[in-house]
């Protein structure tokens, strides 16, 4: 089969890569859609991909071939299905999402809408279980619920920080969904896009002020951010943002530090996506044991997402379809790697593949 691979030194199109053996928790899916990610293109950056000619990507969209006898959820062929694979896997080589045929893990998989394309679902899967695991389950947030049974917590905010992500734009409708008034953080080109996913307010991140900027306009009540970059920007306008007063909540991805110089009441949390399989792997230099309780959690979330996104409650990051199957994408990684992609999450067809 064609697939895009890591031969050690860089990422390359093969065309007589095996189908990867099915375990027997997993689904054997063909792969329609394929979305690019920033954990994808840091992984071959930083060298974390197998060396192995294992198979690259994260973000999927697909058709169901077949089932393993362990899977919970009642998948069958022919199934539309979407999530996320652990692509450039140094324990598992086959693992990734990047070619014609790959294996996912059943139970954290999500049905895609009758209403919804491959492009748009390939969208959802590191996103929407990235939120999950961070704003719900690290920080301990209410769970979002069908709109019409949504209790509004007055007064009672939640700052997305980079909500103009797709991880972003997702968390902004999961925190309005789960009752809370939501705040974020973008460029002011994406202002439009993320007040259109439920923002009550957007602040300018590159304003020097942003940080007291959110502070007034909360009148100092702000005691919940989810931080979806992590950087030391991003801390200290959090920072600055939050409420003086004790029991304040912040969440990361991937381990970032909260410096708790100024702040040390902030209850900090982090998330590290790949555990959502249950199990277990290395990354950054340290080993992650199998966790039952992350993959029993992320099986529940994604059932949520798949209700939501049925009932037409929860939209995708906007799609930019690009050309050129998985040749092209090499060179749109460089184009995430380098920042150059904004208020849009670029997708591409495993069939355009020369």
């Amino acid at each position: 089969m064609k697939a895009l691979v890591w031969n050690g030194t860089h990422a390359t199109v093969t065309t007589s890569h095996p189908i990867p053996k099915l375990p027997p928790d997993y689904l054997l899916i063909q792969t329609i859609a394929i979305a690019l990610n920033p954990t994808d293109a840091k992984a071959i950056a930083q060298g974390r991909a197998s060396p192995d000619n294992g198979l690259l990507g994260s973000d999927f969209a697909g058709i169901v071939r077949d089932v393993g006898p362990l899977v919970r959820k009642p998948w069958k062929p022919g199934d539309r299905v979407c999530g996320v694979t652990h692509g450039g896997n140094n324990a598992r080589p086959e693992d990734g999402a990047f070619a014609e045929y790959i294996v996912a893990k059943g139970d954290t998989c999500i049905r895609i809408p009758a209403h919804m394309g491959f492009e748009e679902a390939a969208t959802i899967g590191v996103s929407a279980i990235t939120d999950g695991q961070g704003m719900f389950q690290a920080m301990g947030l209410d769970l979002p619920v069908v709109e019409n049974q949504v209790q509004q917590k007055k007064g009672e905010f939640l700052l997305v920080y980079g909500g103009s992500s797709s991880t972003g734009t997702l968390a902004i409708q999961f925190g309005k969904l789960a009752g809370y008034t939501v705040l974020t953080t973008c460029d002011p080109k994406n202002f439009d896009l993320v007040t259109s996913r439920g923002a009550e307010m957007a602040f300018n991140y590159k304003d020097p002020t942003c940080g007291q900027q959110i502070y007034d306009y909360t009148h100092g009540q702000l005691k919940l951010i989810f931080d979806t970059i992590g950087n030391p920007s991003s801390i200290s306008i959090c920072e600055t943002a939050f409420s003086k007063q004790p029991t304040c909540r912040y969440g990361t991805l991937l381990l970032n530090d909260f410096s708790p110089q100024r702040r040390p009441d902030v209850v900090c949390s982090s998330s590290v996506l790949m555990t959502f399989r249950g199990e277990a792997f290395d990354l950054f230099g340290r080993h992650f044991p199998a966790s039952k309780e992350d993959f029993e959690f992320a099986s529940m979330f994604a059932g949520i997402t798949e209700r939501l996104l049925d009932e037409g409650l929860l939209v995708p990051h906007p799609v930019v379809l690009k050309s050129g199957g998985l040749g092209g994408v090499v060179d749109g990684l460089e184009l995430v790697r380098d920042g150059k992609v904004s208020g849009g999450k670029l997708v591409y067809r495993v069939a355009d593949t020369a």
